[in-house]
């Protein structure tokens, strides 16, 4: 593989402009989903995808140290990241497969669903594996992870149309897409990687690796402590409630594609501290993160309508996760600064006593706070208060965002421990103000039921922000051409190769 220094923004307008690509994609999966499959059987598909992350919770634990050890260029980390990472899979999806049928039983899962939740013990397997390859790409070629996603999102909108809608295999259909695509992005993966597999497998590492694992571990537990909220919302509120919030949720995550901008910032961080990167991925992140926000929640019920009329009614779910969403953006960003700084594991050697003393462990602390308060505040709102779907929907995304309000201010003061660096509020200002009149015009316009009007629409407030923020603000254009030259660019240039870039 080529040991090309991370390109900042290169990499972060790959990665972005990838994801805002696949929305198209991403909406046409959605709506042959929410068009072609029960409320009842999405409501079971949010669910596999909440139970499929206990049993992927250890996928990232020795990735998260091989792009640490790739990004330092400590010889053999890619594929001895690879290799254990397929190790650990094992142990989980033969546990995954005997438990599957108690789990169904125990959440009251019909058992004609039994095959959709066999099968997925096969995208287990997928995702370690997948999580392997991007711990290598990440640390040296970010932008190829961008490719990747296309590939992945093009196949499993390809298999669904002949799957969902041409078989008309429903909620089997849309699992085995997902599953076929995952595939096709490995073997992408693969050919890129191919010279890794050249080096020794350094055992070594991975005994360090087991030792900072202690500390992977313990964030992943604070995660899945906060994944049980969703649990309550499926099993306390119905698989209605769980559906609405899904269909939300879809819209809302959308908003989150603009972290994507700042993906560089971490191994460039673990390389070298400069604070100025920091100040530039904020200004990068935040410049379309507070459009995006504002546009989900003015056109929320025309991105509803369009998944499927019947969730129409949840557009107050859609515009507090629209928020929630921007906040853990944000958070992104602060977390990365933690985790690029953090010398803990500098010299390819790990002490337990420096876990306990790093802010890795600070950061990793919070979700637990976190959890203390939503998972029981989510309980008690879904047994006492709340007696239908959309408001069981609402009130978790409320409960939601609030939380990840406070951990935004937590994970500033924390990142400014680590690194000296500057807020954009200057841009921040210019942002917002465009971002309100680019919402005037919008509010103007007739609510758009249709795809078509509804995406003209979208595009519309999308020209309407970037030609007033242009007009006022010189690196918005310079930021503009810069976006137009990359995409060009990757379309005609092979991965990898490039000066490194501001």
């Amino acid at each position: 593989m080529v040991d090309d220094e991370v390109r900042l923004r290169y990499s972060g307008f790959i990665m972005f402009l990838s994801r805002l690509l696949s929305v198209g994609t991403g909406l046409l999966f959605s709506l042959m989903v929410t068009r072609n499959v029960p409320a009842e059987e999405f409501g079971v598909y949010g669910n596999i995808t909440d139970i499929l992350s206990y049993f992927t919770l250890a996928a990232s634990v020795f990735p998260f140290w091989a792009t640490r050890s790739v990004a330092r260029k400590n010889p053999g980390s890619s594929i001895t990241g690879i290799a254990a990472n397929l190790l650990v899979s094992f142990p989980f999806s033969i546990v995954y497969a005997f438990a599957y049928p108690l789990i169904m039983s125990a959440i009251q899962i019909s058992m004609e669903y039994v095959m959709v939740y066999a099968i997925v013990t096969a995208e287990i397997l997928e995702i370690y594996l997948l999580a392997a390859f991007d711990a290598t790409l990440h640390a040296r070629r970010p932008q190829a992870l961008g490719l990747g996603f296309l590939i992945f999102e093009l196949c499993k909108v390809i298999s669904a149309f002949l799957l969902i809608v041409g078989l008309r295999l429903g909620l089997l259909g849309a699992i085995v897409s997902v599953i076929l695509a995952y595939l096709l992005q490995l073997l992408f993966y693969l050919r890129l990687t191919l010279r890794e597999f050249r080096e020794r497998i350094r055992w070594d590492y991975v005994k360090e690796w087991v030792k900072g694992s202690v500390l992977n571990v313990y964030g992943i537990i604070g995660q899945r402590l906060l994944a049980l909220a969703n649990i309550l919302l499926f099993v306390l509120g119905g698989e209605l409630a769980r559906a609405h919030y899904g269909a939300a949720l879809t819209v809302a995550n959308i908003v989150g594609y603009s972290s994507l901008l700042a993906f560089a910032l971490y191994p460039r961080l673990l390389s070298e501290d400069r604070a100025e990167d920091v100040s530039v991925s904020f200004r990068m992140v935040l410049m379309f993160a507070i459009p995006m926000t504002i546009g989900a929640a003015i056109l929320s019920e025309s991105f509803l309508i369009i998944l499927n009329p019947i969730y129409r009614d949840s557009q107050l779910a859609l515009v507090l996760l629209s928020l929630n969403s921007f906040c853990l953006t944000v958070s992104s960003v602060f977390h990365a600064v933690v985790s690029g700084t953090e010398k803990l594991d500098a010299d390819a050697k790990i002490a337990y006593g420096d876990i306990a003393r790093s802010r890795l462990f600070l950061l990793l602390t919070l979700p637990y706070a976190q959890a203390a308060v939503t998972v029981p505040l989510t309980y008690f709102v879904l047994t006492s208060i709340v007696g239908d779907a959309v408001g069981a929907a609402i009130s978790v995304a409320l409960i939601n965002l609030l939380a990840n309000v406070v951990l935004v201010i937590a994970n500033y003061g924390l990142a400014r421990r680590c690194l000296e660096f500057s807020m954009p509020w200057g841009h921040v200002g210019k942002y917002l103000g465009v971002s309100v009149l680019m919402a005037l015009v919008l509010v103007l316009v007739p609510v758009p039921t249709r795809v078509s009007t509804t995406v003209a629409t979208t595009l519309l407030g999308g020209c309407i922000y970037f030609l007033l923020l242009s007009a006022i603000d010189e690196e918005s254009r310079g930021i503009a051409k810069s976006a137009t030259h990359e995409l060009l660019r990757v379309l005609r240039v092979p991965l990898g190769k490039g000066r490194r870039e501001e």
